[in-house]
């Protein structure tokens, strides 16, 4: 790296500006080397995501999940972007995101959306929007056990045995109120422009709703207690998305 990055790159640092525009965009690149520095990242995360479960993939939940996916990545512009989406069991119907865009939703939020397709779009391409609008490895950088250089560098392989330690809950939690609100207007529009229903988005956000009020023999107390009120969200997507009765 010249003298003149390095000193912009200190700069950038020392202003905490998205963590030096993610590490001088990984390391003296462009976004798109951003973007496939994260995808090793979330590999990376991935993998021990996998091995905590610890159990086998829902087969039929999985074919649905790849139906939507494949709709959807196809409606995302840039081709950098990857997407992996994978049934993976949970104490409750929860889905997360990880960098580079390695996603995880558990069956039972299939089995809550009765596997419509709508509905789930929206849980997919809402945790795609966190990917695309660099949430999910923003929040990463925020944490202080990490280096933001060595992770520009998956080799370095200093994820896994973090995420070993923190666990599934770390990454269940939510991100800013502001970021969820992006992320659910971004999915909306994609899932929109894909050729589903915006309508599957209200539907899905009531059953939160509906959950949240009654009796959760399912957990999704815990899981909504992280994301703004579902109230709020209904609103905002409905006046941002122009979404009627």
């Amino acid at each position: 790296m010249t003298r003149s990055a390095s000193y912009i790159l200190g700069r950038l640092a020392g202003k905490q500006f998205r963590k030096a525009k993610w590490i001088w965009e990984s390391v003296a690149g462009d976004e798109n080397a951003a973007i496939r520095a994260e995808q090793g990242v979330g590999r990376d995360m991935a993998t021990v995501v996998r091995e905590q479960a610890n159990s086998p993939i829902d087969r039929d939940a999985q074919a649905l999940l790849d139906e939507i996916t494949t709709a959807l990545v196809e409606r995302v512009q840039n081709p950098v972007y990857r997407f992996e989406v994978t049934a993976i069991a949970g104490d409750h119907p929860t889905a997360f995101a990880l960098p580079g865009g390695f996603i995880f939703v558990a069956p039972s939020l299939v089995t809550l959306a009765n596997r419509d397709t709508d509905e789930l779009a929206f849980v997919i391409a809402h945790e795609m929007a966190h990917v695309m609008r660099r949430h999910a490895i923003d929040r990463l950088l925020g944490q202080k056990a990490l280096s933001a250089v060595s992770l520009a560098t998956p080799t370095a392989r200093t994820i896994a045995p973090w995420l070993r330690t923190v666990g599934f809950r770390w990454l269940e939690k939510a991100y800013s109120r502001e970021q969820e609100f992006e992320a659910d207007e971004l999915g909306g529009r994609l899932m929109h422009s894909a050729g589903f229903n915006l309508h599957g988005a209200i539907r899905i956000l009531d059953r939160f709703r509906n959950m949240d009020h009654q009796h959760d023999p399912l957990g999704l107390g815990a899981y909504l207690s992280t994301h703004p009120p579902v109230d709020d969200r209904i609103q905002r997507l409905q006046i941002r998305l122009k979404i009627g009765d």
